[in-house]
């Protein structure tokens, strides 16, 4: 009997493979020994083995065209008369962390020995994690080790005379692929697992999990996100033969894909006896995000912050784009790079800047400065670039540092928006060959020019370029490198590149953790948020007596200065996976491990001396060997239960530096964990309510009543005074209007629901209020389902799921999650809106809002409206109490801006210390809509928009 681990190793040369490939035979012919009663011999000599290999490798390793089972196409049919029993795979993926499981059953029952492959490919970000064996009852399960004590523990197993082999997996552009070949004796059997973790990344607003599947494999995805699954999609990445096999059931958290065709529909045609079942299967899919400050998960002791936020506009962006067009760009790559060029072009808008610079040997720019992306000049530029032709060498150095030049240029005679995106894209397909071409050198040169508000992006097109220097050059300024496949459509991957990066949405952002809350955080300050991606950091929770964790936010848009603020409960999440069938459960730690590994390696590669780079390399060795990564660093040591047989799995650097090299996750660089909040950053905790004195003048809705309910304080008459508005739904009030200080306040009303009840007695709620100030040109319009930030150009949209400051200009937003929002203009003037939300099911009342406005409001005196003519306060004079026909609420004369009336003393609620219950006010209630107490009558209050001003007079 015998077991045979192949090794396809690609630095390896070729004789050298073949005499492992059968120096691993002779050895493992010790396996076979142990585990039969028979001894074997496969009756050649080592010198025997590698003449056979030079001679007959070529057409029995080539793992590319296994079919199903593992036998190689040579075989002949006699000796493929093997059951293949199963061939499964499972995903889990719960909160964007995934553990992929590949199962192989094999039972060989034809009556000669034939070699059984195990050939996996997984995605180049993927670390694996374990890999078991079983061979006819004996187990070889893995552990992960640092490389040197793994490859020791395995020399000292040979040197023993114990059975020992080598299982490699090596790396490739698009994947990574594990191969193991076992010869199996007839009527024996072997089973085969293989398990890795990777991270889901988010790219143009979705993200995708891959697998490569082959003849034989089944699978099934779970999908379980606690925030909910906004969309669910499996592109037909396979080919029309299996259109419609793939099955996907999901609810709000959960989705479930299978893919099991049956052999039938696996065939190319049903006369066929080959399989058309090879090529990626993709799995899309979105999480719903209700609020701004993204999801805040607690497990397991560890915690992952996910940060992409929505409804922001756009930041103008400065692009100089660099372009090789050498000789070896010729033909295709170039036409390609063309046609994308084109299409990228007309992405731009009128508050973009940009230019083009063409090398060779030589250096040319389309323009010395920035230009403004107008029709005209995107159509001079589209033209330039048709005409370019490809010749002559490479010089790098020289074309990267003219572009650092003028976008030096742009920013020092002050064209740059303060508030824009500065970025130099580089797209090449081959290593400097003219001018400075030390690697090292460039590298150094483009660093120095580079400012820190500037970014790098490497797109490198083919296999020749030195993708590890691109890579390295990307990280180290603040971008990231993607490889673009010349042999697959180049034009589509430039395009799909530049849609990750053509919208920014924020600066300068920074996740906060209150002090001695969180430790070992991953990087948590980032340069840019593109449309489209998300931001994720992770850590450890350390011990607490409190309930919850706090995470703080800080950024800027295009004109707006964001807080945000979110919370996660310590223990809901670990209580609602435990109740989950096929959750991850170990998730947030092996991610928070996942992030740090990756960033550590990508440290590792920038580490300015020997000392630093052996620290790094000693952190990612700790933490790969505990949460069990197969990394650069490390190797997977496979060995029997009884530890007397020995199998190495290695991870050997791609010959061509870069093509795969570390996880191929570009990371920028990690700065430091900021613990506590700037001191600028104003902190309102979530469930803390904010305190006011009592010289309010406020309006509010109260549930019990028809219609909008006004309580209006006269602080120097020390008396409150209420009235209702007896208007209806769809209405729009004006409450203040100020043209001196161009601020406008007004709310909408909304009805309740009518079932049950006449139309007539429909009750009033205000359901929209709107503050616009003129002169900033903001207007800010409070829902009970959003909050919305409108200027002339922008529509920035928030949700009530997240405690959050925003500023523009005079104009700032805070907003306590599910609670209230206030609005502040110039420090001068502000609003408060309260959020009373009703059972969903209830058969009449509605969401609505309450309003409250202060007395110290700093109005011009030409301000009026329902609230704002009560900033000059008018003289007040009850008398006349008596008893009245309410024994409980006694009546009076109220004089008043000349006008009698006949009041009643009873009381309204204040909901800002209680939203429950409120507060009771006492108050003296006017009558018939507050004739006689406001100026004129309310109808004259109703404006035809949420932005107008009264027109006085009245």
């Amino acid at each position: 009997m015998s077991y045979i681990f192949n090794i396809f190793d690609s630095i390896s040369p070729p004789k050298v493979q073949h005499c492992l490939i059968f120096e691993t035979c002779f050895i493992l012919q010790r396996v076979l020994n142990s585990v039969q009663s028979k001894p074997f011999n496969c009756g050649l000599d080592r010198y025997d083995c590698c003449r056979c290999a030079s001679r007959s490798r070529p057409k029995t390793t080539r793992a590319t065209k296994l079919i199903p089972g593992g036998r190689h196409p040579s075989q002949s049919q006699s000796h493929m008369l093997h059951l293949f029993e199963s061939y499964r795979v499972e995903s889990r993926i719960t909160s964007r962390f995934c553990h992929t499981t590949f199962k192989s059953f094999v039972v060989n029952s034809g009556p000669n020995a034939q070699s059984i492959g195990f050939h996996v490919q997984i995605p180049k970000r993927a670390f694996i994690t374990n890999f078991t064996m079983n061979v006819n009852g004996v187990t070889f399960v893995g552990s992960v080790k640092e490389k040197t004590v793994a490859r020791n523990l395995y020399a000292q197993a040979r040197a023993r005379g114990k059975a020992a082999g080598i299982v490699r997996y090596h790396k490739q552009c698009d994947m990574e692929t594990f191969k193991a070949e076992v010869h199996v004796p007839s009527g024996n059997r072997i089973e085969f697992e293989l398990h890795y973790q990777e991270m889901m990344y988010r790219k143009l607003g979705l993200y995708e999990h891959t697998l490569h599947l082959q003849p034989g494999r089944l699978l099934d995805v779970y999908i379980y996100e606690p925030n909910g699954i906004a969309s669910v999609e499996v592109p037909n990445t396979l080919g029309e033969h299996f259109t419609g096999l793939a099955q996907v059931t999901s609810n709000k958290h959960k989705a479930h894909v299978v893919f099991k065709p049956s052999l039938k529909q696996q065939r190319k045609c049903d006369n066929c006896t080959t399989s058309a079942l090879s090529g990626i299967f993709t799995v899309k899919y979105d999480v719903i995000r209700e609020s701004a400050a993204g999801e805040l998960h607690v497990s397991d002791g560890h915690f992952v912050h996910f940060f992409a936020p929505t409804n922001l506009s756009p930041l103008p962006k400065n692009i100089v784009f660099v372009i090789d067009v050498s000789g070896s760009m010729w033909g295709v790559k170039m036409k390609q790079t063309v046609e994308a060029m084109q299409a990228i072009l007309d992405d731009l808008t009128m508050d973009d800047y940009f230019s083009i610079i063409d090398f060779n040997h030589n250096v040319r720019c389309w323009s010395d400065e920035l230009v403004q992306g107008s029709t005209i000049q995107v159509a001079e530029a589209k033209k330039y670039i048709q005409d370019i032709k490809p010749n002559g060498g490479t010089n790098i150095n020289e074309a990267l540092l003219r572009a650092g030049q003028i976008l030096h240029k742009a920013a020092n005679q002050g064209m740059l928006n303060s508030r824009s995106v500065s970025m130099i894209i580089l797209v090449s397909d081959g290593d400097p060959t003219v001018g400075e071409i030390k690697l090292s050198a460039i590298q150094k040169n483009v660093k120095k020019i580079m400012r820190e508000d500037f970014s790098l992006f490497s797109l490198g097109i083919g296999f020749d370029v030195d993708y590890d220097f691109l890579e390295r050059i990307a990280t180290e300024n603040r971008g990231v490198a993607q490889r673009i496949y010349a042999n697959k459509d180049a034009s589509e991957q430039l395009r799909r590149f530049y849609s990750q990066v053509s919208s920014p949405l924020l600066r300068k952002i920074t996740v906060l953790f209150p002090e001695g809350s969180v430790s070992d955080v991953t990087q948590n300050s980032f340069d840019k948020y593109f449309s489209g991606s998300e931001l994720v950091v992770a850590g450890k929770v350390l011990p607490s007596d409190g309930t919850s964790l706090n995470s703080f936010i800080t950024a800027s848009s295009d004109r707006l200065d964001l807080s945000l603020q979110t919370e996660a409960d310590y223990m809901r999440l670990d209580a609602e996976l435990a109740r989950q069938q096929h959750a991850f459960t170990g998730f947030a730690r092996q991610m928070w491990a996942y992030i740090t590994v990756n960033q550590l390696l990508s440290e590792r590669s920038q580490a300015p001396t020997a000392s630093r780079k052996r620290k790094i390399t000693q952190r990612i060795l700790n933490l790969a060997v505990e949460h069990q990564f197969v990394t650069p660093l490390t190797a997977l040591l496979v060995e029997s239960e009884e530890a007397n047989e020995k199998l190495l799995a290695d991870s050997p650097k791609d010959p061509r530096k870069g093509c795969c090299g570390g996880s191929g996750t570009v990371i920028p660089e990690r700065t430091p964990m900021v613990e506590s909040p700037p001191p600028w950053v104003h902190v309102i905790y979530l469930g803390q309510l904010c305190h006011y004195s009592n010289s309010f003048l406020w309006v509010f809705c109260l549930t019990v009543d028809n219609d909008p309910h006004f309580i209006i304080h006269l602080p120097k008459n020390n008396m409150d005074v209420c009235f209702n508005i007896d208007s209806k739904p769809g209405h729009i009030l004006n409450l203040v209007s100020d043209p001196g200080t161009g601020v406008v306040v007004n709310g909408q009303l909304v009805g309740s629901k009518r079932v049950g009840v006449e139309k007539e007695n429909v009750k009033t709620y205000f359901g929209t209020i709107s503050v616009f100030s003129k002169l900033d040109g903001i207007m800010v319009t409070v829902s009970t389902d959003r909050i919305q930030l409108t200027d002339s150009k922008h529509n920035h949209s928030f949700s009530w799921g997240a405690t959050a400051d925003i500023t523009q200009d005079r104009v700032k937003v805070s907003i306590v999650k599910d609670s209230q929002v206030t609005v502040t203009v110039d420090e001068k003037i502000r609003v408060m809106m309260l959020l009373h939300r009703v059972w969903k099911k209830h058969p009449t009342s509605v969401d609505f809002l309450g309003l409250y406005i202060p007395n110290s409001n700093q109005y011009s005196s030409k301000a009026h409206g329902l609230i704002g003519q009560f900033g000059q306060e008018p003289e007040v004079r009850v008398y006349n109490l008596h008893q009245g026909a309410d024994p409980l609420k006694k009546e009076a004369t109220m004089e008043v801006k000349g006008n009698k009336l006949a009041v009643t003393r009873g009381w309204q609620k204040d909901y800002r210390r209680d939203k429950k219950r409120g507060s009771d006010i006492f108050c003296w209630f006017i009558h018939n809509s507050g004739k006689g107490f406001i100026d004129g009558h309310y109808t004259t209050y109703i404006v035809p928009r949420l932005d107008s001003f009264l027109q006085r007079p009245l």
